[in-house]
C-alpha cells in the first residue's frame, strides 16, 4: 500500500485494541446492523449485501459479490462501490470492540480491477485505539481469500454516542427504526455507521 497520510498513523500513546468479551465469537456472521444500510442491509436491492463474520482478536472477514448495477467502467466495479465495501467492513470491525463509531477518514488504493460477477473477499483489523480514535486497515483479494490484492484501505473511526444518529438522521427513520418492536433490531440499528 502507498504510504497513508498522517492522520491515519496511530499517535505514539495509542493502544493495541481488546477485543469485548461480549463480541461475536469467531466465525459468527455479524448480520446486517440495519435493514436499509447500502453495505449490508437485505432491505436495498441494489446495495452490496455485504456479509462479514467476526475472526479471531480484532479481525473479521467480509465477502460481497460485485453485480451489474455496481458497475462504472462497462463490466468492472465502480471505485467508489469498491469503497463502500471497505468502509462498511472496517465500520463492522466496531462490533468487535462493541463501540459506537463512524468513519472519520477513509484511504483507498485501487490495485487491480474488479470485474462485474466477481466475489471480492475482505479481511480486516483493528490496528490500534487512542481514546475515541480506532486506526483500522483492510484487504479486497479476488478468487478467494488468498487471491490476488484489488483494493486496500486504512481508515480512522471516532467513537460518539448514540445522540450523533438521533440528533443528524431524518426524522422518519429515526422514528421508524426507535419504534422497531424488535428490541435487537432496534438497538443494531445505531451500533454501527460506516
Amino acid at each position: 500500500m502507498s504510504a497513508s497520510s498522517a492522520s491515519l498513523q496511530p499517535p505514539a500513546d495509542a493502544v493495541k485494541p481488546v477485543r469485548h468479551p461480549d463480541a461475536p465469537a469467531p466465525g459468527e456472521l455479524l448480520g446486517a446492523h440495519y435493514e436499509h444500510c447500502f453495505g449490508c442491509g437485505p432491505g436495498q436491492p441494489h446495495g452490496l449485501h455485504l456479509e462479514a463474520r467476526a475472526g479471531e482478536g480484532v479481525t473479521l472477514t467480509a465477502e460481497f459479490t460485485v453485480q451489474t448495477a455496481h458497475q462504472g467502467a462497462p463490466g468492472l466495479a465502480h471505485g467508489g462501490v469498491l469503497a463502500t465495501a471497505l468502509d462498511e467492513t472496517l465500520g463492522s470491525l466496531n462490533w468487535l470492540l462493541r463501540t459506537i463509531a463512524v468513519t472519520g477518514r477513509l484511504e483507498t488504493d485501487y490495485i487491480r480491477p474488479v470485474p462485474v460477477g466477481t466475489t471480492l473477499h475482505l479481511a480486516a483489523e483493528v490496528t490500534a485505539v487512542a481514546g475515541r480514535k480506532i486506526y483500522s486497515s483492510a484487504v479486497g483479494r479476488l478468487d478467494g481469500p488468498e487471491g490476488p490484492v484489488a483494493v486496500r484501505a486504512d481508515a480512522l473511526f471516532i467513537e460518539v454516542k448514540v445522540d450523533h444518529f438521533v440528533d443528524h438522521g431524518r426524522p422518519a427513520e429515526i422514528r421508524a427504526a426507535m419504534s422497531d418492536p424488535d428490541q435487537v433490531r432496534r438497538a443494531r440499528a445505531f451500533e454501527v455507521n460506516p
